[in-house]
């Protein structure tokens, strides 16, 4: 059973909680992203894939296929699929792949959007979002709750 967090925002099972075209509902957040991606980059992949990839490391690999290929799109598709699959948000490969290649911006505010609504602190990171769930009394955020003894 998962719970969301207290301060989620209720949306419908299967959508996205924010329109794909809404970037501008969080300016700090499209400039961002408009002027280095990587970071928010960064900061979807380190929460999508539950603090094993850290922010850094996914935003410095992106920039680096950025530079290296013009393509970093493609990785970041990924990361839209591997978190549709986690929120069981309806849609397909392909249309991730082709929102990523022709609105790069637009994908990564939407999937960064999400994640703030359904409780992240987007600021905070992985394992300070399961330090301040813990804090709040282990309400569950998508995530498991972890017992004592589970540290880095």
């Amino acid at each position: 059973m998962e719970a969301q967090h207290l301060h989620a925002k209720p949306h419908a099972e299967g959508e996205w909680s924010t329109g794909f075209c809404d970037c501008f509902s969080d300016c700090k957040n499209c400039c961002i992203t408009f002027w280095c991606p990587c970071i928010t980059f960064g900061q979807v992949a380190e929460i999508v894939d539950r603090g094993s990839t850290s922010c850094g490391t996914a935003g410095a690999l992106y920039a680096l296929l950025y530079v290296v290929t013009g393509c970093a799109c493609f990785y970041s598709c990924f990361y839209r699929g591997k978190m549709r699959a986690q929120y069981n948000i309806r849609g397909d490969d392909c249309t991730d792949c082709l929102k990523h290649s022709f609105c790069e911006l637009c994908s990564l505010t939407q999937q960064y959007r999400e994640l703030q609504h359904r409780g992240f602190d987007m600021n905070l990171g992985w394992a300070g979002n399961v330090e301040r769930q813990q804090n709040q009394g282990g309400v569950a955020m998508g995530a498991p709750v972890f017992q004592g003894g589970m540290t880095r």
